[in-house]
């Protein structure tokens, strides 16, 4: 196992260890993106997650839209969406989403949501309208659509699977030992099980994972060897940065080349993508996995 000092938030100071400096968003294209967005009423993680490649992403061109409104209804100690009771359920959303898409001319459109706990259906049939409608008014747009679990609801899982996107994907976020402390209201077994139901379904999967949150590294082997096993792709691999004081405590920082390591390990495993590095999130350069 590759071995590397541990720079912990208690070592480092204040500052982050010099490869997690970012720019901050600028340009052009940033600007126009932003217009988009703000002008069609649309919600992306990039904003309400507080992603750090926003300024990367958008000034390409590209954002990962959230649908179903911005309150989740489940309360991860990671994630800086707001959690409550959400009053937003727009069935036009779907058609706003596509319209953007085409406004943007987005070759690869990265779809994702909250939780929905509290509808019958966990906002499926938003889904599943918003992959119609965005294919409808972009076909030579390729779609992945990162998908909350819908609590071992298949059916619902089927739903959005008819609807036939390029690649679905559904973050583990963490190993087995500390989705208690890190996402309470869901299951490593459940995630686990509906990654490998959309592989036998015969769909393009796709899995992420924060590191830093307390994690071994016999345990992110064994969480990089669930998801072979089940049947996933694509693997992303990216630092913990709290968002707020309010949410977990980052453990420790990962130094790039212990990335670098566990990149070899998943490829050499056979997954057909692995990104893996301190800036990566679940859909950063999204747009090479549906080769």
């Amino acid at each position: 196992m590759l071995e590397l000092p541990v720079v912990t938030p208690e070592k480092r100071g204040i500052s982050k260890p010099s490869w997690l400096k970012i720019e901050l968003p600028t340009g052009e294209n940033y600007s126009r993106v932003k217009k988009i967005v703000n002008e069609n009423k649309l919600h992306t993680i990039c904003q309400d997650g507080r992603c750090p490649n926003m300024g990367e992403c958008w000034g390409a061109g590209t954002a990962t839209f959230m649908i179903l409104g911005n309150i989740c209804t489940r309360s991860c100690s990671f994630c800086a969406v707001a959690t409550g009771r959400p009053t937003e359920y727009d069935l036009d959303e779907p058609q706003r989403v596509a319209e953007a898409v085409k406004l943007m001319g987005v070759k690869h459109c990265v779809i994702t949501s909250v939780n929905r706990d509290e509808l019958k259906d966990k906002g499926a049939t938003v889904w599943a309208n918003t992959i119609k409608e965005v294919k409808k008014l972009n076909p030579g747009t390729t779609i992945e659509t990162l998908i909350p679990d819908f609590k071992s609801q298949w059916d619902l899982l089927y739903m959005i699977l008819d609807e036939k996107p390029d690649v679905v994907s559904h973050n583990m976020e963490t190993v087995e030992r500390l989705y208690k402390l890190v996402r309470p209201q869901a299951k490593y077994q459940r995630s686990l099980e509906q990654i490998r139901r959309t592989a036998e379904y015969g769909t393009r999967t796709k899995s992420g994972a924060m590191l830093g949150c307390g994690e071994s590294d016999d345990e992110v082997k064994q969480l990089i060897d669930d998801l072979h096993e089940h049947q996933c792709d694509v693997l992303t691999l990216g630092q913990y940065l709290q968002p707020t004081k309010l949410h977990l405590n980052v453990a420790s920082f990962v130094h790039p080349d212990k990335f670098k390591h566990w990149e070899k390990y998943g490829l050499d495993k056979g997954f057909r993508f692995v990104e893996s590095g301190p800036m990566v999130r679940s859909s950063y350069h999204a747009e090479k996995h549906v080769l």
